[in-house]
């Protein structure tokens, strides 16, 4: 280990990992990316256009056993936060504005019931008017803080997103009236992230003539509005229908990483946002009971001592009879030698894997669920640098080590697997991916069809399947 100065180390040619400069990272620098074997490009389009609806093949559907499901979620709820104030004429009025500039937003003016607003407008300052200004008000702030889409429409969508609490309703109107900033107050619910304002340029760029792809561009930045607003110092984000990671620090993409999500179907990768508690270096995997007894895994290394070692796999069986495999730490372990832990319902998380191959083919949907990460031992330890306080050469031992270690997470560092066919690729540029789960269609369809009135669901209500198998 060589290194330079205080601000970061050269691995050796052995290790053959390149882990960035922390201080640079810290203070938000981009980093060039290492070399990296050439892969497809996803094609993005030069104009927005229709993607293509996957549809799994019975094949890529795999059957969940009654072991793998957990019972329904049972979606936290908000009561409806649409109070109403006193409205002066001016006011009213400029929120009038608002509402015939919401296209550009995405969103449908006629949604705000414009024509009634503009009608209370023309009768005076009163009860009318009040009533008729704050509920279409509160309907803008519904919709641009937390999305137009519906949970019902939003397929296996787990996230919460958190913003209906730091801005309530009430909260919002009381300051927009008190400052007289209606448009002001409500701009700033709108998704900060730069993925945003360049789909709202893309669709100010779309004729009209073009419904497919207008409508391709508002459900994904619909999605946006679905993610809270301000994501975090430090996180990871992973498109899945991209298939890559991003580890950014101060809103810059720091590093990129190709990922394999889940196949189509019952394995699909949902979509999540949690938060890491540890990095695991050098980790085990506990064999879930669908393989040990629905594979026949367990009694097969039990006979075969001599497999077990091989596989490095150590055997126990309890008194009741059931068999434990778990896998050791190795270079052969099905996790690799790093494992994002980021406890979920789901069983869901990011990893390193041995099977190294897949990260150069263009279409990577082969997991049960979990993501792998090319490139994960870096990861790890660049987080570990950032937000757990270890030192170059501290992880660096603990990488060498081989052993079992958890180190847990100072900082927060949120994860967020997100799901985007149309958005900006690892080099900045605007395109399409390819409708992997066939979870366009919905969005479309609910976008397009009158709006409904907010029913308190904050995350779906489907079935949970624990996808805890790297395979």
């Amino acid at each position: 280990m060589k290194y330079l100065g205080r601000t970061g180390f050269k691995w050796s040619a052995a290790l053959g990992l390149g882990l960035v400069s922390a201080t640079a990272l810290a203070a938000g620098q981009p980093q060039p990316a290492p070399a990296a074997a050439p892969q497809p490009a996803a094609s993005p389009a030069a104009t927005p256009a229709p993607v293509p609806t996957a549809t799994p093949s019975a094949s890529a559907t795999p059957s969940a056993s009654a072991t793998d499901l957990a019972p329904p979620v049972i979606a936290p709820q908000l009561p409806l936060d649409e109070p109403v104030m006193a409205w002066t004429v001016a006011d009213a009025q400029q929120l009038l504005g608002v509402i015939k500039g919401l296209d550009a937003e995405g969103l449908f003016p006629a949604d705000y019931e414009p024509k009634a607003l503009a009608a209370a407008i023309a009768a005076g300052p009163g009860p009318a008017l009040d009533a008729q200004a704050s509920k279409v008000f509160a309907w803008v702030v519904e919709d641009v803080r937390d999305g137009r889409t519906r949970m019902d429409a939003r397929v296996q969508w787990f996230v919460v997103d958190p913003d209906v609490e730091a801005n309530p309703t009430h909260e919002v109107m009381a300051r927009a009236l008190a400052t007289g900033d209606i448009a002001g107050e409500i701009a700033k619910l709108a998704p900060s992230h730069a993925d945003y304002a360049a789909l709202k340029a893309m669709l100010a760029r779309t004729p009209v003539a073009n419904k497919a792809g207008r409508s391709l561009i508002r459900a994904n930045m619909d999605r946006w509005r679905w993610l809270q607003r301000d994501l975090g110092k430090y996180y990871l984000l992973t498109n899945v229908p991209e298939f890559q990671l991003r580890l950014t620090v101060n809103n810059e993409v720091i590093r990129s990483y190709r990922t394999v999500v889940g196949k189509p179907g019952k394995t699909a990768t949902p979509q999540l946002a949690e938060m890491v508690e540890n990095v695991v270096f050098n980790p085990t995997w506990t064999v879930p009971q669908s393989i040990v007894v629905g594979e026949g895994l367990g009694p097969a290394l039990l006979a075969n001592p001599a497999r077990a070692a091989r596989e490095n796999y150590k055997v126990t069986k309890a008194k009741d009879g059931t068999i434990y495999v778990v896998q050791q730490p190795g270079d052969g372990n099905s996790l690799g030698r790093m494992k994002i832990d980021m406890p979920n319902e789901h069983a869901i998380y990011l990893h390193d894997t041995p099977s190294k191959s897949l990260f150069n083919t263009p279409v990577r949907a082969y997991s049960h669920g979990c993501i792998r990460t090319e490139r994960a031992v870096e990861l790890g330890m660049t987080m570990a640098i950032l937000a757990a306080g270890k030192t170059p050469q501290e992880v660096t031992d603990i990488f060498l080590s081989k052993q079992y270690t958890k180190v847990p997470m100072t900082t927060q560092f949120p994860v967020y697997l997100t799901y985007f066919t149309m958005a900006t690729d690892i080099n900045g540029k605007m395109g399409t991916f390819r409708d992997i789960y066939g979870r366009d269609a919905p969005v479309i369809a609910s976008l397009a069809a009158p709006r409904k009135p907010w029913d308190g669901k904050r995350k779906t209500t489907e079935q949970v399947i624990k996808l805890d198998n790297p395979l």
